[in-house]
């Protein structure tokens, strides 16, 4: 009888070593997919940074490439959707960088896991993306900004 006590006592002990075993495990785990939530977070970041309306500069090389690609794809469907398609992709690509920049900000900020509302931060980024437009156009229409003359002559 003595001998069962004492298995079962060993067991026990072993039962809970291995229990704290596991738990050490799953908290270095939950740390290692922290860091990694981290990581996309900033990847995110950047590369929406990089299609946002936030980064003039940057338009030469992702924006306008982004937005005639969308236009040429839409003008093989009909030829006159060139410029209408190559706006709208701007302005999709200015959306898409402000989506992710908002995925970002969430990975890289938040602690504890929330759930995310997709309609809410699309609406938010089409919202804040509309609002820059308007503005945008707003001052070119009162002649604060100048744009070039893309078409002399027509």
């Amino acid at each position: 009888m003595e001998s069962t006590q004492n298995f079962s006592d060993q067991l026990n002990e072993k039962t809970i070593g291995l229990s704290q075993d596991l738990s050490e495990i799953n908290t270095e785990n939950s740390k290692f997919l922290r860091i990694l939530k981290k990581i996309r977070g900033g990847f995110f970041f950047a590369l929406g940074y990089m299609l946002s309306p936030l980064s003039w500069w940057n338009d030469i090389f992702f924006n306008l490439p982004v937005a005639y690609g969308f236009g040429y794809l839409c003008s093989l469907l009909h030829k006159d959707l060139l410029i209408p398609c190559a706006i709208a992709g701007y302005w999709l690509s200015n959306v898409a960088g402000i989506l992710l920049m908002q995925a970002g900000v969430v990975d890289v900020f938040q602690n504890q896991p929330q759930e995310r509302n997709l309609k809410k931060e699309l609406l938010m980024g089409l919202a804040s993306s509309t609002v820059y437009t308007l503005v945008i156009l707003a001052l070119i229409q009162l002649k604060i900004l100048d744009t070039p003359d893309l078409f002399p002559g027509s």
